[in-house]
C-alpha cells in the first residue's frame, strides 16, 4: 500500500496543531498517560503510523514492552494502575462513538475526574481528539507506519 500524498497539512494548520500539542503537553498531565491514551485510540482506529509512533514515544518516557504489548487488553491485565485505567476507559468511550455506543458515561467520567484536575482532564480529552484527528487523516492518505509527514 502506498501513501496517497505526502503531508496533507499546510503550514498554517501545522502551526495550529503545534500550539494545541504544546498546550496539551504543558497541562501537567503525565506524558506517559498521554502516550497510553494516544496508543489506545490509535489501536481502536487501526492507525498503524500512530500506533508505531505511540510505541516509540512511550518508550522514550520509559514505558516497558510488557505494558505496551498489553495496552490493547488493559482491562484483563494487572499492569496498569487505576490512574492509568481511568483515561484508557475515557479514551475508548470517546473514540467509539458509533451508533448505539453509550459514549462517556457518568461512571467513566467520574473515574477520570477522581484522578485528574480539570486542566489535566482537558488535556487528556484534547489528546484523545487530536489522536482521532490524526488517525482519520492517516487512514485517508494511507500514511505508512514508520514514516513521518
Amino acid at each position: 500500500m502506498e501513501a496517497r500524498m505526502k503531508g496533507p497539512v499546510n503550514a498554517d494548520v501545522l502551526t495550529g496543531i503545534q500550539h494545541l500539542m504544546k498546550a496539551i503537553h504543558g497541562s501537567g498531565a503525565d506524558p506517559l498517560v498521554l502516550e497510553l491514551v494516544h496508543l489506545r485510540a490509535s489501536q481502536i482506529n487501526g492507525c498503524s503510523p500512530c500506533v508505531f509512533a505511540g510505541v516509540e514515544s512511550a518508550k522514550k518516557y520509559g514505558e516497558t514492552d510488557e505494558r505496551l504489548h498489553n495496552v490493547v487488553t488493559w482491562r484483563e491485565t494487572p499492569f496498569f494502575t487505576e490512574k492509568e485505567r481511568a483515561p484508557l476507559a475515557l479514551t475508548e468511550a470517546a473514540t467509539r462513538i458509533q451508533d448505539g455506543a453509550p459514549g462517556v458515561t457518568d461512571e467513566i467520567w467520574d473515574a477520570a475526574a477522581d484522578h485528574f484536575d480539570e486542566k489535566q482532564l482537558s488535556a487528556i480529552i484534547m489528546n484523545i481528539a487530536m489522536t482521532n484527528f490524526f488517525n482519520r487523516i492517516n487512514h485517508t492518505i494511507r500514511e505508512q507506519a514508520g514514516k513521518t509527514w
